[in-house]
């Protein structure tokens, strides 16, 4: 029997297959165009700013210690590496909600062979915006003072040192919240039952939060792998709520 934390890689690689099935390629596309558009944006805005973030944040070291910076330079790299990625993945699931929420939708229809959504029209997709950007900014609520109390440890000499993991275990557990409540959403869970069925399934969902963090950290492969998460995440709902 499969360990719970190994049923993440799973979920992603079946909804990676439900995604590139004739029907729901349709559903992808837009989704699929946004999170080209963000992360080619993403590219060129860090590219021009990153080194000047790793100088700001790396602490200043006398200078019989100078040798220190060797060590330390790398970890401030993969410090503002999961920084930025994280806050444009973030951005960039705000911009997609309508699209990715109505994406867990027909997944769950194919998965469960039986529609018990509206039929399609361009009027629920739009019908869907408030609802969607409603639990979005809910995300942010519950994202932003953690991230803000990160990023000040960040600041901390010394003590930033551990910023980093904390950065990483943080953003594997928002990766699950983040997917994971599509789903949730479409069938009129409340925030705070959704975290709390997440918290009594905790394992599972960090080894669905870990492998969806480390797919989407893989440049240009990341872009497919957004929608592929939507889909593991509707796939874990359901299986996961029996």
């Amino acid at each position: 029997m499969q360990a719970p934390v190994l049923s993440g890689p799973q979920y992603l690689r079946e909804g990676l297959k439900l995604v590139l099935s004739p029907g729901l390629r349709l559903f992808v596309l837009l989704p699929l165009a946004v999170n080209l558009l963000l992360f080619g944006g993403l590219i060129w805005f860090a590219g021009h700013q990153f080194s000047l973030w790793v100088d700001h944040l790396m602490p200043t070291l006398p200078g019989w210690l100078s040798f220190l910076t060797y060590i330390l330079w790398p970890l401030f790299v993969v410090l503002v590496a999961l920084m930025v990625f994280f806050t444009f993945t973030l951005l960039a699931n705000v911009i997609a909600a309508p699209f990715n929420g109505f994406l867990a939708e027909k997944v769950e229809v194919v998965v469960r062979g039986q529609d018990n959504f509206p039929a399609f029209s361009w009027g629920e997709l739009v019908a869907m915006v408030p609802r969607t950007f409603s639990r979005e900014m809910r995300k942010l609520g519950y994202f932003l003072p953690r991230a803000i109390g990160l990023f000040i440890l960040s600041l901390i000499p010394v003590v930033n040192v551990i910023a980093a993991p904390l950065w990483l275990a943080f953003g594997v557990w928002m990766m699950a919240i983040q997917y994971i409540d599509y789903p949730a959403d479409n069938n009129k869970m409340s925030w705070q039952d959704m975290l709390a069925w997440l918290r009594s399934k905790r394992w599972q969902s960090l080894g669905f939060g870990g492998i969806t963090y480390l797919a989407l950290m893989i440049p240009l492969v990341n872009v497919l792998m957004m929608p592929a998460a939507v889909a593991g995440a509707t796939l874990f709902w359901v299986r996961e709520r029996k």
